[in-house]
């Protein structure tokens, strides 16, 4: 016999919630802690067409949040209508997909005045300026205030009327760090406004992040507010994305594959200017750069999808971060063509930073841990004429037998004794003309501007793939029979999405049909896969799935043959090339996609510009 819930009578009776009570269960949806608020009064301030906006906070937003716009402000008579639930100027309600604004729904104010100590002045054009205050969802009366104009919204002591909520807010810090990514997030969505925030905790006045508002058109502008926000490096090392498709429109950048980092913390994304995190985007963005990365590496990038607000929903949850596209495949199929895309057309290019790093790890003499600052020797550069001379009139007199063949048998001649390098050659093309090998792996080549350090097993196991996936995608899969099929049992509602993507497996050479009720007949293999796991090849595909909404594992253990193949068919370390087929290799890479890393998400070479190379030596 099953015992009764101890609080719940034999007869329940149905009450009706006091106001304050709906508010504070409607708050602890739209406010979860301290950032929640700081990104619905912002979006807010962003809707009042701001373009400058100072947010002050204290003790990590707990004690203290002040929003500060120079937006179109508010009436004194509407101040009183702006707290109440649904109340809001940015829709009528005859359309709830035709949304053009940040906010829409009039939860966030009366949500925060709920559970915190809220005070609004506001100055609207034309009109005296108004303060309003509400405690603990207890609405005082209208006074005057003030202000030039816009509008200055202040929380104290948020969830002061909800304490047990304060249990669960993590460290000042943590909080901190939290506001601080919802002022990133929006100062990219919109460069043209300029944004402040301020820790004046303990009576202090620290800026922790600002940015101005950007000028120009929208991809110079959003190109200078990601310089700001995610760094010069993610600048100059990141791709331009513009692509178009049935109503979908995609821009933003996307970083260099050798420019990734160890968490998804540099993926930013956003439809209609809204910052969203949709899993379905995010797994996109991992599908476009899963042939480039490896899985504890994650690729850098801030996209933004515009289109006709009637094709996504946004009004999935109230805090608004995930939405819901009427074409959802179209989205994703958007995102992972238009980034392989970008990939593509990148070519051989490698990200600056591993010039960088590899800088960082030179260090001149004299420049320990201890030293000062490093000596600098003026001297000027002699003509090309001169420095020739110079060789001449230096060149070792061999007055012991036998050793100047010694040495001419471990150097081989780049050209005759006296000839100077043609300029115009291979030293204009983009990796340069090769000069040397040495340690019987890494080729040294010289450019114009500087010399490039190419790791030829890498460079080479690169190439052999792209040249096996062409040949894949050219003549399909080869596919292996299976004398007796595999029956694998499945669940009637996986066999039916598995059986939906039956041709598309059937092209990567895996052949399944339905075998009754919700077993699958798997017939057919992928003959590089040699021995298969069926039913836990089938269970990967659909965990793939559920995380990204189309099977990749499938192609993507195919490729990770094809790149095990070409591991054990390029170039290995070691063996030692002649200069022909050295330079073979460098025109190669030039003209192969993605050779700028191998198959593993490492650079394949390193370019340092020989102004960097004299400040090593002092000679700047």
């Amino acid at each position: 016999m099953t015992q009764a819930h101890p609080q719940i009578s034999a007869n329940p009776v149905i009450r009706q919630l006091d106001d304050a009570a709906i508010n504070r269960i409607a708050a602890g949806e739209v406010v979860e802690r301290p950032a929640s608020a700081v990104k619905e009064l912002v979006e807010n301030a962003i809707d009042a067409g701001a373009t400058r906006i100072e947010v002050d906070i204290a003790d990590g937003g707990k004690t203290l949040i002040r929003v500060t716009d120079d937006g179109c402000g508010m009436s004194a008579e509407d101040l009183p209508l702006a707290l109440s639930r649904h109340a809001t100027s940015k829709i009528d309600g005859t359309d709830l997909l035709n949304i053009h604004t940040f906010g829409f729904r009039g939860e966030a104010l009366p949500s925060l005045g709920a559970v915190g100590r809220l005070t609004i002045t506001t100055r609207a054009r034309g009109h005296e300026g108004a303060e309003l205050r509400v405690s603990g969802g207890q609405q005082g009366a209208v006074k005057p205030a003030a202000l030039n104009g816009g509008t200055v919204v202040e929380l104290r002591d948020i969830f002061h009327a909800t304490p047990a909520r304060l249990k669960f807010m993590r460290t000042d810090r943590a909080e901190s760090q939290a506001i601080s990514d919802v002022m990133k997030r929006l100062a990219m969505a919109e460069p043209y406004i300029g944004f402040v925030l301020r820790d004046v905790s303990g009576g202090n006045d620290r800026v922790s992040f600002r940015t101005d508002a950007e000028t120009g058109d929208l991809f110079d502008a959003l190109h200078g507010r990601l310089a700001t926000v995610l760094g010069r490096e993610f600048a100059e090392n990141a791709l331009k994305i513009e692509a178009e498709r049935e109503g979908l429109r995609l821009s933003g950048y996307a970083a260099l594959p050798t420019y990734s980092r160890g968490s998804s913390m540099a993926q930013y994304l956003f439809v209609n200017t809204r910052p969203v995190r949709d899993k379905m985007l995010y797994g996109a963005l991992r599908a476009a750069y899963f042939d480039f990365l490896s899985r504890d590496r994650h690729p850098a990038a801030a996209l933004f999808i515009d289109c006709d607000p009637h094709l996504v929903d946004v009004n999935v949850h109230p805090a608004k971060s995930e939405v819901r596209f009427r074409e959802p495949g179209l989205a994703r199929g958007l995102i992972v063509s238009s980034l392989r895309h970008a990939l593509a057309e990148a070519g051989h290019r490698a990200s600056s930073t591993v010039a960088g790093a590899t800088l960082g790890a030179m260090r001149p003499e004299g420049m320990g841990a201890g030293d000062g600052a490093p000596r600098v020797y003026q001297m000027d550069r002699p003509s090309r004429g001169a420095l020739s001379a110079a060789y001449h009139a230096q060149a070792p007199q061999f007055e012991t037998p036998g050793f100047a063949e010694a040495v001419s048998a471990r150097v081989e001649p780049q050209a005759n004794p006296g000839e100077t390098p043609q300029q115009g050659g291979d030293e204009a093309l983009p990796l340069g003309a090769a000069r040397a090998q040495v340690h019987e792996n890494y080729i040294i080549a010289q450019t114009e501007t500087g010399i490039v350090i190419v790791d030829q097993h890498a460079a080479h196991e690169r190439l052999v793939y792209e040249k096996l996936k062409r040949q894949m995608a050219e003549n399909g899969v080869a596919a292996q029979a299976l004398l007796i099929p595999e029956i694998v049992e499945l669940s009637e509602n996986d066999c039916a999405r598995l059986m939906e993507l039956a041709d598309e497996l059937e092209r990567f050479g895996l052949g399944i049909e339905p075998f009754g009720g919700g077993a699958v007949a798997v017939r057919e293999t992928p003959a590089i896969l040699g021995e298969v796991d069926c039913k836990g090849l089938l269970r990967d595909i659909l965990d793939e799935l559920d995380d990204l909404g189309e099977a990749i594992t499938v192609q993507a253990r195919i490729e990770a043959i094809l790149s095990r193949v070409a591991c054990h068919g390029s170039i290995r370390s070691g063996r030692r090339m002649r200069g022909e087929e050295m330079n073979a290799l460098l025109r190669e890479m030039e003209a192969t996609p993605h050779s700028g890393q191998c198959n593993h998400g490492r650079p394949t070479y390193v370019e340092l510009r020989l102004s960097d190379i004299e400040r090593l030596f002092g000679r700047t």
